[in-house]
């Protein structure tokens, strides 16, 4: 999996003070997308061990109160994409005590293949659903457009 950007502080991307990784590699490609440059899968930077021991790191650093991880791209759910992300959530549960995991991902949640409902058992909120130019609207919490659908999974 490669990746495209990581802020270690952000307070954009879900609730709270977070850290936020784009993933590369998004096959929906939406009309009036915001992160064209993320769709490619070989696009940006190789996500290797040492990313996600920093991703691991930053989320356990008590001089930040941080509450948890966002996956967003590109497409977090993308095939290619599943492998990477699953080991990198599982670590979050397993290291990371009382952070929480938001996903956004242009699948449907009723659409999932078994191998990323596998993923999506580890996060909290996903955020599903193409982006939607002709239903738009940057008043909506957490989405781009009135289709998308935040579920609040614990």
């Amino acid at each position: 999996m490669n990746f495209h950007q990581y802020y270690p502080v952000d307070v954009v991307n879900g609730e709270g003070t977070r850290c936020t990784l784009f993933v590369s590699g998004c096959e929906h490609q939406c009309r009036g997308c915001y992160n064209q440059s993320t769709w490619s899968p070989s696009s940006g930077e190789f996500f290797d061990q040492a990313m996600e021991d920093r991703i691991i790191t930053d989320l356990n650093d008590t001089r930040i109160k941080r509450r948890g991880l966002s996956l967003t791209g590109g497409d977090p759910l993308l095939p290619a994409n599943l492998i990477s992300v699953l080991n990198l959530v599982q670590r979050v549960r397993n290291e990371c005590e009382g952070k929480d995991i938001w996903m956004w991902t242009g699948y449907t949640l009723a659409n999932l293949s078994d191998a990323q409902r596998e993923v999506v058992n580890y996060v909290d909120v996903l955020v599903d659903g193409r982006f939607e130019k002709d239903l738009a609207d940057p008043s909506l919490p957490w989405r781009g457009s009135s289709n998308q659908v935040v579920h609040r999974l614990t």
